[in-house]
């Protein structure tokens, strides 16, 4: 087993390593431990591990790193698995993994393997990026891509509510073309293409959607303007935002996210991806998580 550490959030996350490794230890095991020193470092340690046949590869961290390392482990037999130390967390509560650094450890050795299929955001450019839960467009990649991550470390999730009061009344919302399968495109203001139900943390956004399954729901937001944003901010948190007027919820195999007049930045699994044009498919292959084996967690 190799754990891959990020150690960004400094000290707190330092000791939750630690806790995990202690109960690690008490069954009996040691793993290997590497810390990433930049971004796309933790794909390089993963792949690097599969690649000399370690059974199994943690990703110690928050969303982006988990996806990282899914990136490395692409196409071996290596395990995921998860200890979730980030911010929001997203996937680990899509999973239904245990919060707690001792029972995220215990699910290493005592869980089940399960399926997960991983998105793949092919960029204008030629270039590509692996996700594991979503790829957003528009506001909340604007969000994403100007996020004071020094204020991210101190003060966590507060962090994203007052960089979106920010981005209220400086991002001009402009409209791109979002085309689902084979439809039509059409105009809208911001898209969410999730392999999970949750957003930012444990607030339902895609109720139907199943990580183990192709496809992706995809959210489509045609109201623009900081009020309309505004809006769609207070709803999530109450669980509503999937029922508001100018939020649309489909199932598509393949999205297209086209360019606009203006430059509309991406985000991947919370972090920043690059900008408009973008198509969505599967990835190649699914890989195989750890996951509880009781139901809704440890």
């Amino acid at each position: 087993m190799l754990i891959v550490f990020n150690p960004a959030a400094g000290g707190r996350r330092r000791r939750r390593l630690a806790r995990a490794l202690e109960a690690l230890g008490l069954q009996g095991l040691r793993p290997d431990v590497a810390e990433t020193a930049r971004p796309g470092h933790a794909t390089e340690l993963a792949r690097d591990a599969a690649g000399r046949g370690v059974g199994m590869v943690v990703a110690a961290g928050g969303d982006g790193t988990i996806a990282e390392v899914a990136s490395g482990l692409a196409g071996s037999a290596a395990l995921l698995g998860i200890l979730p130390f980030g911010t929001a967390n997203v996937l680990a509560w899509e999973l239904g993994l245990p919060p707690g650094p001792e029972n995220a450890a215990r699910v290493l050795t005592a869980g089940r393997a399960a399926v997960l299929r991983p998105g793949s955001a092919r960029f204008g450019d030629g270039s590509s990026r692996l996700f594991v839960q979503m790829v957003g467009a528009g506001f909340d990649a604007a969000v994403v891509a100007n996020l004071d991550l020094s204020l991210k470390r101190r003060v966590g999730k507060a962090a994203y509510v007052a960089q979106a009061a920010k981005e209220l009344v400086r991002y001009p919302f402009p409209r791109f073309a979002a085309a689902l399968d084979d439809a039509e495109p059409e105009a809208v203001v911001s898209a969410i293409v999730t392999k999970g139900r949750l957003y930012a943390g444990r607030h339902l956004l895609a109720p139907d959607a199943a990580p183990g399954e192709p496809g992706f729901q995809v959210a489509l937001f045609r109201g623009g303007g900081p009020a309309r944003a505004a809006l769609y901010g207070a709803a999530l948190p109450l669980d509503l935002l999937p029922r508001l007027p100018g939020v649309e919820i489909r199932r598509a195999a393949r999205v297209r996210l086209g360019a606009s007049a203006g430059p509309v930045p991406v985000q991947a699994d919370g972090d920043p991806a690059g900008m408009l044009p973008v198509e969505v498919v599967d990835a190649p292959g699914p890989l195989w998580v750890m996951l509880p084996t009781g139901p809704g967690g440890d």
